[in-house]
């Protein structure tokens, strides 16, 4: 039997540009709708700048970032730069990420579903902040978590 590959859930581009767009302006002007912020990752192919729009998660006083979408760009160069930078506004914040084994991805995937089911449902399969820690655990794999380590001094 051949091994699961990581899938990512794709929307359609018009939809993705014009959301970003829109988002990435409010986040420009100091406003994160949910507690969205600007995540600013160097691409591991290009080397160059990427910025998108994540949510971020925070549980149990630390901070998390959350591949709703599954296995996308911003994950691949999180996981390959090790680093990166949150940006709401005039807001800076340098961070250093940490993937989280699947194992342990179960309390944050619940967590972040809490917080933002409506946003996300399609992309979880049918599995909810309701769902089983076994329905959890079935998606964890196609679902990347990084744990944050804010530098000195910042907020996120």
């Amino acid at each position: 039997m051949e091994p699961r590959r990581p899938t990512a859930v794709r929307t359609g581009a018009l939809a993705n540009r014009i959301s970003h767009h829109l988002v990435s302006t409010l986040h420009s002007w100091g406003w994160g709708i949910g507690g969205s912020r600007r995540l600013v990752v160097r691409g591991r192919k290009s080397g160059e700048l990427r910025r998108v729009p994540v949510n971020l998660l925070e549980h149990d006083g630390r901070h998390y970032l959350v591949g709703a979408r599954g296995h996308v760009p911003w994950t691949h160069n999180l996981r390959a730069a090790g680093e990166g930078t949150l940006v709401l506004g005039r807001r800076i914040s340098p961070f250093t990420a940490v993937e989280i084994e699947d194992a342990h991805k179960p309390e944050l995937l619940r967590a972040y579903l809490e917080r933002w089911e409506y946003q996300v449902r399609g992309f979880f399969g049918g599995v909810t902040a309701r769902s089983t820690e076994e329905e959890l655990r079935a998606v964890a794999a196609d679902h990347p978590v990084f744990a944050l380590r804010l530098s000195a001094g910042t907020r996120p």
